[in-house]
């Protein structure tokens, strides 16, 4: 089957998860919220694809794709905690993270198991390279929401490189944030999500 000559003029890059980073920052809330923790989980590995037109980019015909699990998200890594400075600076006991990723991926929170993956769908793109904005649909605990972001892209010949933020409402995704003892200890609504990811080609496979 021949393919349409819009597909022909595209090209396909992967998301090179290795050199690729996403992070989601937790924070604390509640009347007691000097006695809890702020949080943060890396994403191991990066699903995704960027689709671009063949010679110079046009936004309109661009787009990407960009998936994860939550059931594989690392929390509270020692180095990650360290990074971020003092809000982040108490060490935390390995049984306090195993408590804590039960309640944050568990029934009582994202409910990872039943709804393992987060992804998010470009819809539009808008700018000019190196400052773009783009409509992106996300999907979590089996919703859809759509929400404008910022990016700032690099190209060059073999990569491009893209990092940006967002905040996701737990609430917006039929979530309640995590509490305990009546809300005297909980976590905000408002999840941090950071990102900077680069793409390579996308090999063609053998025929």
């Amino acid at each position: 089957m021949r393919q349409s000559a819009a597909a022909q003029q595209q090209a396909l890059w992967q998301i090179d998860a290795a050199a690729s980073t996403l992070s989601v920052h937790v924070f604390r809330a509640g009347r007691a919220a000097k006695l809890g923790h702020n949080h943060v989980l890396n994403a191991p590995k990066l699903m995704g694809k960027l689709r671009l037109p063949q010679g110079e980019p046009e936004l309109a015909a661009a787009g990407f794709e960009l998936a994860l699990r939550l059931d594989e998200l690392q929390l509270d890594a020692p180095a990650a905690r360290a990074a971020l400075g003092a809000a982040w600076a108490s060490t935390l006991a390995p049984e306090m993270v195993a408590a804590t990723r039960a309640n944050m991926l568990g029934e009582s929170g994202l409910q990872a198991g039943a709804f393992p993956l987060l992804r998010l769908r470009s819809l539009r793109l808008a700018g000019a390279l190196p400052k773009l904005a783009t409509l992106v649909e996300i999907e979590l605990h089996g919703r859809r929401q759509q929400q404008w972001l910022a990016l700032h892209a690099t190209m060059e010949s073999a990569t491009v490189h893209a990092r940006g933020a967002m905040v996701l409402r737990q609430s917006d995704f039929g979530l309640t944030p995590f509490s305990v003892a009546g809300g005297l200890l909980s976590v905000q609504d408002e999840l941090l999500i950071e990102f900077d990811l680069l793409a390579r080609p996308q090999q063609e496979p053998e025929r």
